[in-house]
């Protein structure tokens, strides 16, 4: 075990994770799960002191980090890959209390994290709830004669956040006409006529578009038409 001619820069004491079996030099306990190299002799992790720390694998940087940090005593812990021809890391060695010190850290930056991401979450679903409704309010303006409740119901279905629907592109969010007339008559495709059906049939989706047409315009028609009186 020759370390020295192939070991990257790394900074610190070095605890090694041997390929081989390998005994202490000291007190001839083995085979070692750690070794320290005094030398060139391996020596167990009590003999060189450092007994009293804890292998925190690789795998988390934020603890690894705040561990170092927190322990006065640290060490990185190495293992030759014999395909790379060279040693990579696999943890620290630190001490329990430092450890502790720096999950305690840890969680609370993860439940401040949570906490943020639950105010994201409730300030979205504010934002949504607003713009369905103003999309809402749009349909019942372009169409009077569709009911509260369906148009509440089109508005929902066409501005479901991550959907891709008309309501969250640029036009609908625009409430611009064309997309809200877009998601009225889609809305009527697939719940006032057999459009569902005849594409279930096998029929295909423009031949089945072309055979309900006539009613959906008469759908759409009879909402445009129905605040014209009204109006008048």
């Amino acid at each position: 075990m020759t370390p020295r001619a192939t070991l990257q820069p790394f900074t610190g004491l070095l605890a090694f994770q041997p390929l081989k079996r390998r005994y202490c030099a000291e007190c001839r306990r083995g085979p070692l799960p750690l070794l320290v190299l005094e030398d060139g002799a391996p020596y167990c992790l009590d003999c060189a002191d450092l007994g009293h720390l804890v292998f925190l694998p690789r795998g988390d940087a934020a603890l690894t980090r705040r561990s170092r940090e927190e322990s006065t005593l640290s060490a990185v812990v190495v293992r030759f890959n014999r395909r790379k021809g060279r040693y990579e890391r696999q943890g620290m060695l630190v001490e329990e209390t430092a450890l502790a010190r720096a999950e305690q850290r840890c969680l609370a930056d993860a439940e401040a994290r949570r906490r943020r991401r639950v105010r994201d979450a409730r300030r979205r679903a504010a934002q949504d709830a607003l713009f369905a409704e103003a999309f809402a309010t749009e349909i019942l303006l372009l169409f009077p004669g569709c009911p509260a409740d369906r148009a509440r119901a089109i508005a929902l279905h066409a501005s479901e956040r991550g959907s891709g629907r008309v309501g969250r592109s640029a036009a609908g969010r625009a409430l611009a006409e064309s997309a809200v007339t877009s998601a009225v008559v889609a809305s009527v495709r697939h719940l006032d006529t057999p459009y569902d059906r005849l594409l279930m049939s096998g029929v295909p989706r423009h031949e089945a578009r072309r055979r309900i047409a006539a009613s959906v315009a008469s759908v759409v028609r009879g909402w445009t038409e129905a605040g014209l009186g009204s109006a008048g």
